[in-house]
């Protein structure tokens, strides 16, 4: 596989860490601006009426349009730079958040959800533009560190439903919005792309193409699909699961999914930490296998202790596979083709997030239980550790 070239000469620590900072402060308010509809759920479900189907369909909208939008903005930001491709789509995501401040039905509901879809694709921009300034033996830290802003997805949980019970249910929405507008001039006003950086000249068709039919990016393309969708998925529908099984009001399913996804959002630096120095591929087994065991385990539905035990270490193990993810792939795709060879990787582990959700409604609406959907994520786990151990690790050392 061919190896980046190392982060161009020139580059000061002090740049570095401005850049990594900016991005994901910018990634953390655009993933809550993307999460914004999954902690209203139950509320559009009551007041509305929604069946639990159309709630799954309204709260995974964004998640699709995110994650095949990577793929474009993967290929912009290949070719003008991150800087002005994350600025713009900062400030463009806040007519969508404005716009699902003022409807109450259903049809412009999943309208907003389709535009808000947007601020979950800014992931595919980060990644090149924190890769670009720093070297390769850094390079897992740095990206597990921008993978931090993940946390949108908690802060949305924590946040949205306070703000709409204190202060009205479009005070959540008037307050992203600025937060959106803040973060998209500071990019604009205050990033750079990486010294060095060269904009691609190929049409972005035979760029995603060829970063496409790359080996290592089908690879990470469906153990991302894996590990992030198993995150997203959760974050958006785990609040529900909790309610339907264990009885939970809204706020503490709410926290509680919150904390899932906060503890794994903070592993997620240790994942690249650890990749850095032990191999990715070696990382992702273990984070796999950990995964199989937790999903078996909570699909019996135990008692609430031992669920939230099973849920946390599979929170953890989520985030060291997201972290591993990406500081395989930042050392093993040409330094042009990283942000089209994310859209890809990143628009799997969107897709990952889409299906589940919809999957586990119809189950539920099916048998009035949530085993059979667990079991399948244990067994695509257990499948993934299988050919990480097996096929992934000792083609890393040859």
């Amino acid at each position: 596989m061919p190896a980046v070239p190392p982060a161009v000469a020139g580059t000061t620590t002090a740049n570095r860490i401005r850049a990594l900072i900016l991005a994901t402060v910018a990634f953390a308010v655009n993933f809550w601006a993307w999460a914004l509809l999954s902690p209203l759920g139950p509320v559009y479900k009551e007041l509305l009426g929604l069946s639990a189907f159309a709630v799954s369909v309204l709260v995974a909208v964004p998640v699709i349009v995110g994650s095949l939008g990577r793929t474009v903005l993967g290929g912009l930001t290949d070719r003008y730079g991150g800087r002005i491709v994350f600025s713009i789509t900062t400030l463009l995501g806040v007519v969508p958040v404005l716009f699902l401040a003022y409807v109450d039905s259903y049809p412009a509901l999943l309208a907003g959800g389709l535009l808000l879809g947007m601020t979950g694709a800014t992931f595919a921009i980060g990644v090149p533009f924190v890769n670009a300034w720093f070297p390769p033996e850094r390079r897992g830290l740095a990206l597990g560190v921008f993978g931090m802003g993940n946390i949108g997805t908690a802060i949305s949980g924590f946040a949205t439903p306070w703000l709409a019970q204190e202060f009205g249910r479009r005070a959540p929405f008037y307050t992203v919005a600025v937060a959106l507008a803040v973060v998209g001039l500071l990019m604009l006003a205050l990033g750079r792309d990486a010294p060095g950086t060269k904009p691609a000249t190929e049409p972005f068709l035979t760029r995603f193409t060829a970063a496409a039919r790359l080996r290592v990016t089908k690879e990470m393309a469906g153990i991302y699909a894996l590990t992030f969708g198993g995150l997203v998925a959760f974050g958006v529908y785990l609040p529900l699961y909790l309610q339907s099984v264990y009885g939970l009001t809204v706020p503490d399913a709410a926290a509680r999914s919150a904390g899932f996804v906060v503890l794994a959002t903070l592993t997620r630096p240790v994942g690249g930490w650890t990749a850095d120095r032990f191999g990715g591929e070696t990382v992702l087994s273990w984070a796999l296998v950990v995964v199989f065991a937790c999903a078996v385990i909570v699909s019996f539905a135990p008692a609430m202790p031992l669920a939230t035990v099973g849920f946390l270490v599979m929170a953890a193990a989520l985030g060291l596979g997201n972290g591993a993810v990406f500081a395989v792939l930042g050392r093993a795709v040409p330094a042009s083709m990283v942000g089209s060879a994310t859209g890809v990787v990143g628009a799997a582990g969107g897709l990952g997030g889409f299906l589940p959700p919809i999957i586990m409604g119809l189950i539920y609406q099916a048998t009035g239980a949530y085993a059979i959907g667990l079991m399948l994520l244990a067994a695509m786990a257990f499948g993934a550790f299988v050919y990480c151990w097996f096929i992934l690790r000792p083609n890393a050392r040859t």
